[in-house]
């Protein structure tokens, strides 16, 4: 594993750490986290977008839905 050196204000550093604390995992365990999300953001929106497309003329809904029920969540 590589090590990075990063600058924050002290106050936003404590407070993340702080919260990991809280949550029982470290601050670098949290960035790291960030990290792959981050990085792999544009491989899930991928994975998405193939998914859709290979349902896509395949789902019935047995009716026409009305605005208000595809927009429902």
């Amino acid at each position: 594993m590589k090590n990075i050196t990063l600058s924050a204000d002290e106050r936003l550093i404590e407070a993340a750490r702080e919260r990991a604390r809280a949550e029982r995992t470290t601050l670098n365990e949290q960035f790291r986290r960030w990290l792959a999300e981050y990085a792999l953001a544009h491989e899930r929106l991928r994975r998405y977008e193939e998914t859709m497309a290979q349902l896509r003329g395949k789902l019935e809904v047995g009716r026409k839905l009305t605005r208000e029920e595809m927009n429902e969540r």
